[in-house]
């Protein structure tokens, strides 16, 4: 590894965990540059703060949503620069390939062979944007959310205009209750869900993957600490309940009343009918780039 290489790479590791230049150099040579080993290294050693996921934004862009008669979609598009992304002729192709997103369920390959406004196809309008800006552009990702038996709810955040930023949630929600009656609790849910950064509804939707290294790494930092080894069991199950709370939506305290869990507002807002959560989608830009 160059020193230039080996620099990049500290300081990149610097930026997501916020720990000291020599720990961050330490675990990129004792990992051999592998940033996500090298996290997972100084959590070990009880450098590295735990956070609900370890995010890494190295890419620029816009997500944007597109709504109609309560369907939804969403696709996040890239560019190098946050420049190139408050450009309007881009923000306008991020909008038509939220529409077209809508009208092709999301469905990657349906969308760069469709054809928008101009009557040529998406791809080819691709390549035109790219060689007219001179910066790598890319669809990176997209979701729809149909309206089968659901009310579906959107939040954008750091938005540029209405339902374009850098930020996006869909929510999909199931009640017994008219739409127009939980419409704020699905606006609120959304931007909660925009906030607090959850994995998943509730424990049982929780990856076993992410529950097994956290065990692990919790493990790890425990395991010199001279403690009986029955009291370090009862503080690894309290941690991995603290983590399990801290990243599942139903458990999260409510941003708006930390007092309560969302599920608590839930309940209040179903009263004697029922509101469940059925599922939701985050985007952030460039997020694991």
């Amino acid at each position: 590894m160059t020193s230039d290489n080996l620099l990049e790479k500290v300081k990149k590791l610097r930026e997501i965990t916020g720990v000291g230049f020599k720990d961050c150099k330490n675990a990129i040579d004792e990992n051999k540059g592998d940033i996500e080993k090298s996290i997972d290294f100084l959590r070990k050693k009880g450098i590295a703060k735990a956070s609900k996921r370890m995010e890494r934004t190295a890419a620029e862009g816009l997500v944007c949503i597109n709504e109609e008669n309560n369907k939804i979609s969403m696709i996040e598009i890239n560019s190098e620069t946050d420049f190139v992304a408050k450009n309007s002729e881009f923000i306008n192709f991020a909008e038509e390939t939220a529409k077209l997103a809508l009208v092709k369920h999301g469905k990657m390959d349906d969308i760069l062979k469709a054809k928008m406004k101009n009557n040529k196809i998406f791809k080819d309008n691709l390549v035109a944007l790219i060689a007219k800006i001179g910066e790598k552009i890319s669809l990176r990702r997209t979701i729809f959310f149909d309206s089968n038996k659901t009310f579906n709810f959107s939040y954008t955040h750091s938005s540029l205009k209405k339902n374009v930023g850098k930020l996006g949630v869909l929510l999909s929600i199931e009640s017994t209750k008219p739409k127009n009656e939980i419409t704020e609790l699905g606006k609120q849910l959304a931007m909660h869900i925009a906030a607090s950064t959850p994995l998943s509804i509730d424990k049982k939707d929780l990856d076993q993957n992410i529950l097994n290294k956290e065990k692990e790494i919790i493990t790890e930092e425990l395991k010199n600490t001279g403690k009986d080894p029955k009291i370090l069991e009862k503080i690894a199950m309290g941690k991995l309940n603290k983590f399990i709370a801290e990243n599942t939506l139903l458990n999260q305290e409510w941003i708006m009343e930390p007092k309560k869990k969302v599920k608590d507002i839930i309940k209040e807002n179903a009263g004697s009918g029922k509101i469940n959560i059925v599922k939701f989608v985050r985007f952030k830009v460039g997020e694991g780039v």
